[in-house]
């Protein structure tokens, strides 16, 4: 089966808003996995906007699941990782000042670099992921890397997916089939929803774990969370 991380950058950004600790992040962690969410994934950014980080810190000590840290490698962020030590982090190659993360690694230039910040976040007893583009090319040089697993950035999926489904999965499914046959494994993030994760999932077999935020609060507003919850984990059946 296919893991549901619930991304819960959103609820920080609700808290932040009013300064106080209302929604607290903490106990919405707890309930997204009390509600069936398999992983709790945060992204902290330089200038916590909504994450905190001391806010990984804390979830650190109380996810029962799998804590996933996404984040650009800066050595704040990396001191951070080395504290906290996740189940998983994911390298994402995001400017401070992005809205949100928009392309993935180009890991022919970047190989040497990513290859020994995985060294080391592999030799502290973290899974790594490092966030590609539907791309053969980057997918065959993640290898150098040493990387566990690559996270397929599904912007342009999800785009394409009201035009012309099968078009806009296509290089999504043969860069995971050649991440498999090259040994790796396969997560996706970014603009997954109630009608693109489905297909997704049936197009993509070996996909290992979906990490989604923003269209889940959004859904949760109207559904509740923990209905909302249950409805993208049936959408990976």
């Amino acid at each position: 089966m296919t893991k549901l991380s619930v991304n819960i950058n959103k609820i920080a950004t609700l808290r932040n808003a009013r300064g106080h600790n209302r929604p607290d992040v903490l106990q919405a962690a707890r309930d997204c996995e009390r509600f069936g969410a398999e992983g709790i994934t945060v992204h902290p950014r330089p200038d916590e906007r909504h994450i905190r980080y001391q806010d990984v810190r804390d979830l650190k000590g109380i996810v029962t699941t799998e804590l996933n840290v996404e984040g650009n490698p800066t050595p704040d962020f990396l001191e951070l990782v080395r504290e906290v030590r996740p189940e998983q982090v994911t390298l994402v190659p995001d400017a401070p000042d992005a809205i949100t993360s928009n392309a993935g690694w180009d890991t022919l230039c970047h190989q040497e670099y990513l290859r020994g910040i995985v060294q080391e976040l592999k030799a502290l007893g973290c899974r790594v992921s490092i966030f590609l583009d539907p791309d053969l090319e980057m997918v065959k040089a993640a290898v150098g890397t040493g990387t566990d697993r690559i996270e397929l950035y599904t912007e342009a999926y999800a785009t394409q997916y009201r035009h012309n489904r099968e078009a806009a999965v296509a290089p999504y499914r043969a860069a995971a089939a050649l991440a498999q046959q090259l040994g790796l494994g396969v997560n996706a993030g970014h603009d997954l929803d109630l009608d693109n994760l489905a297909f997704l999932k049936q197009q993509l077999p070996a996909l290992q774990e979906v990490s989604i935020g923003h269209a889940l609060i959004c859904d949760a507003l109207y559904l509740g969370l923990e209905n909302t919850i249950q409805l993208y984990r049936r959408q990976l059946l």
